[in-house]
């Protein structure tokens, strides 16, 4: 991976660098978040969940704007633009005394990230030939991922001292990605083509709807992001129903870091060999690993086995992150290449349900349902995703294989 990262340009190099940095500044303090609202803000754990899913939501459904402007301006003013929201977000968390306050300071940092990792990704389409973008979204992913793996040790370390200091921690990495892009960043690259008429947010999400392709893959992904959104949370809660807390962290502890380490090692060296002429059959493929590892959860009664189930598990995600990002890749026009990753972002609706649904059903049912909930997700989004690899689109596109 330091090889390839060497031959990318500087510019290339610079977009990779913020999936790092501000993945980072976000892994700070996202696993405190929880802590935080207990203790400052005296919400229960019912509330706790409705304020991260719900932030995490609106976040969303707001950077389909983001990626409107991702298709219309320069890259360069967008993203310090957005990174500087990102930092001051981070900063007014630090120092609200104030629900709401709070609250508009997590909308603010989830769609300033979402909107960033939207250009980031539209820049990949600007900068690289098609045969090579495979490679470099498996680079961005495993960035992404060892970011999330570093970043709550680096929390835990200054939360030790106050509960609010990964805010200012994590509004120190934004500032400090905001100055090195300022000076260093390409200030003449857009994704935009300069001979594409203007065209209204609304027309343009009318075009969005009428491409079949999109809508059968966002429907897909937003299901499938039930399963694999957020497993630690529904996992926790899983186990705190069937066992110990001692017995909890344990386990949750030791599979997170299985996660982690498959992701950084294999990621890179797996993802790039994914390619855009079967698509379908890579999905399917990282689907039925999802599966296999969910009905190993189900019997899962021993640390080895919760291992074993994760390492697939892991698999399957190794093999479907990098593919989502090369059909939407595959399939969006230059000029609205923001947009449709805008689109793809509409999956985080699925992870923030994901906690919320599992803890109905272990609520009401017995409590291996909820994996067999998350195996009927899994099958109705690789139904979607099928019908977005096999129905021409109207650009007249060949279909996947």
């Amino acid at each position: 991976m330091l090889a390839t990262l060497k031959t990318y340009p500087a510019t290339l190099n610079l977009l990779l660098c913020a999936s790092l940095v501000l993945t980072l500044a976000r892994a700070v303090t996202l696993p405190y978040l929880v802590i935080y609202l207990s203790g400052n803000f005296d919400l229960g754990i019912a509330d706790i969940g409705l304020v991260i899913g719900s932030t995490l939501i609106i976040g969303s459904l707001l950077s389909l704007y983001g990626g409107f402007l991702v298709d219309r301006v320069r890259s360069y003013p967008l993203i310090l633009t957005c990174c500087a929201v990102f930092t001051l977000a981070f900063l007014g968390a630090y120092g609200a005394s104030q629900l709401w306050l709070f609250y508009l300071c997590l909308v603010l940092v989830n769609l300033a990230y979402a909107v960033i990792d939207i250009a980031v990704k539209s820049g990949f389409g600007s900068l690289l030939p098609v045969d090579q973008r495979s490679e470099a979204f498996s680079i961005k992913y495993t960035l992404t991922n060892i970011g999330y793996a570093v970043g709550p040790f680096l929390g835990a370390g200054v939360a030790s001292l106050d509960t609010s200091l990964p805010f200012l921690l994590s509004a120190g990495l934004g500032a400090g990605y905001w100055l090195i892009y300022c000076v260093g960043g390409d200030k003449n690259l857009a994704t935009v083509e300069t001979g594409q008429p203007a065209t209204p947010f609304l027309a343009v999400g009318k075009v969005l709807l009428r491409d079949y392709r999109l809508v059968c893959f966002t429907l897909g992904g937003l299901l499938s992001a039930v399963v694999f959104g957020q497993f630690t949370a529904y996992l926790s809660q899983y186990l705190v129903v069937t066992t110990t807390p001692e017995t909890t962290y344990r386990i949750i502890s030791t599979v997170v870091a299985t996660n982690a380490l498959m992701v950084i090692s294999l990621q890179y060296s797996l993802g790039k060999r994914i390619s855009r002429r079967h698509l379908n059959a890579w999905l399917a493929a990282g689907l039925s690993l999802f599966i296999v590892g969910l009905g190993g959860f189900a019997l899962s009664t021993t640390l080895v086995v919760w291992v074993i189930a994760m390492a697939i598990f892991t698999l399957g995600e190794i093999i479907v992150f990098p593919a989502e990002y090369m059909f939407i890749d595959s399939i969006a026009p230059n000029h609205l290449r923001g947009m449709y990753y805008a689109a793809q972002n509409l999956g985080n609706i699925g992870a923030a349900l994901g906690p919320v649904l599992c803890g109905l059903v272990l609520a009401t049912q017995p409590a291996q349902y909820i994996f067999y909930m998350l195996m009927l997700f899994i099958v109705a989004g690789g139904l979607f995703y099928w019908l977005g690899g096999r129905i021409a689109s109207d650009r007249n596109l060949e279909p996947l294989k």
